[in-house]
C-alpha cells in the first residue's frame, strides 16, 4: 500500500467517525499569538504540548530552522497577515538545539539534488539569473544566531509596528525545555536595525 492510499483511506474513517468535532475552532487564534519554528519531526507534537497550545490557540508556521531569510519572503507575509487580518497580537520564535540546520552544507545539498537529476545547466542558470544558491541554501553556525536574525528582521519590519513583541526562544527537542534567547517585552522601542536583501 502507497503512502497516499494509507493516508487517504485513514481519512475517510477519520471523517466518517467524526473525529474531527474535537478539534472544530476559528481561524482565529485564541492565544492572540503567531509562532515560527522548524519543521522537525521531533517538535510536531512535542512543541504544542511543552507550550501548553491545543488546537486553536496559535498560528504556527513552519521552516528549515525556523528562520526568515528574506524581509519580504512568505515567512514573513505569513506573519504580517497574522498580526494584522487574524489578531495575532505576539509573535514567537522558537529553534531547537540539534537542528538540521547547524552548519549546513549547501555544496551537499546541490551535490544530491544534481544526484536526483537536477543537471549542471540548471544550477548553472540559476547562478547567472542572480540566485546565489550557497547564500540561499545555508544553515547558521549557532542555532542562537539564526533565531536572534530572525527576531530582528521581525521586530524591525517596517511593515509591523514597533509595540508588537516579538520573541526569541530554543526548545530541547529532548525534553520540550524552553530557554529564552530574546524577551519581546523588554526590547528598546526607539532600536532599528537596517533590512537588506540577501540574494540581489
Amino acid at each position: 500500500m502507497s503512502l497516499i492510499t494509507e493516508i487517504l483511506e485513514h481519512n475517510k474513517g477519520f471523517v466518517e467517525t467524526k473525529k474531527y468535532k474535537e478539534f472544530l475552532t476559528t481561524k482565529f487564534p485564541d492565544k492572540r499569538m503567531v509562532v515560527l519554528t522548524c519543521m522537525d519531526t521531533r517538535l510536531v507534537e512535542l512543541l504544542p504540548k511543552a507550550m501548553n497550545l491545543h488546537n486553536g490557540d496559535a498560528k504556527i508556521i513552519k521552516n528549515a530552522g525556523a528562520i526568515v531569510s528574506h524581509p519580504f519572503g512568505s515567512i514573513m507575509r505569513s506573519i504580517i497577515v497574522a498580526v494584522y487580518e487574524l489578531d495575532a497580537d505576539e509573535v514567537f520564535v522558537i529553534g531547537h538545539y540539534d537542528c538540521g540546520m547547524t552548519g549546513l552544507n549547501s555544496e551537499s545539498v546541490i551535490s544530491k539534488a544534481k544526484q536526483r537529476g537536477i543537471s549542471d545547466d540548471v544550477v548553472a542558470t540559476l547562478g547567472h539569473s542572480g540566485i546565489d544558491l550557497a547564500r540561499w541554501l545555508a544553515g547558521f553556525k549557532h542555532v542562537q544566531e539564526g533565531i536572534e536574525k530572525s527576531v530582528n528582521i521581525i521586530r524591525n519590519h517596517p511593515l509591523l509596528p514597533k509595540n508588537l513583541p516579538v520573541h526569541g526562544l530554543i526548545m530541547d527537542p529532548q525534553t520540550g525545555r524552553l530557554d529564552l534567547i530574546s524577551n519581546g517585552y523588554e526590547t528598546d522601542a526607539d532600536e532599528t536595525t537596517q533590512l537588506t536583501l540577501p540574494f540581489k
